[in-house]
């Protein structure tokens, strides 16, 4: 994708997009700059993230599958069409009880 494309827009399939590993994540940056980073990360059934935090802002939707995403202390049952919002420094965790989909967007 030229900078030009980037300027004028651009639309993504993420369903068509998506690909499960046999195990771990697949992941692939959709848009990048200084101020944001919108990623498609796909975790196969099981597939753990360790607690984390980030130096920015965070949405998490999830597109497909159900999975546990604990955030602070809590623990909120993902499943299609959810939307998390974690704030810059936020601990969180997630895990996968089946293959999931999920678009990250992260913003300062």
């Amino acid at each position: 994708m030229g900078s030009s494309d980037k300027d004028k827009g651009f639309t993504k399939d993420l369903f068509e997009m998506m690909q499960f590993p046999p195990e771990g994540i697949f992941s692939t940056v959709l848009a990048k700059s200084k101020t944001y980073n919108y990623t498609l990360m796909c975790l196969a059934k099981g597939t753990d993230i360790d607690t984390h935090t980030s130096s920015k802002n965070g949405v998490v939707q999830v597109l497909k599958g159900k999975g546990i995403f604990k955030l602070f202390d809590r623990d909120i049952e993902m499943r299609p069409g959810l939307f998390i919002f974690m704030p810059a420094e936020a601990p969180h965790s997630l895990k996968a009880d089946e293959d999931l989909a999920i678009l990250l967007c992260l913003t300062v």
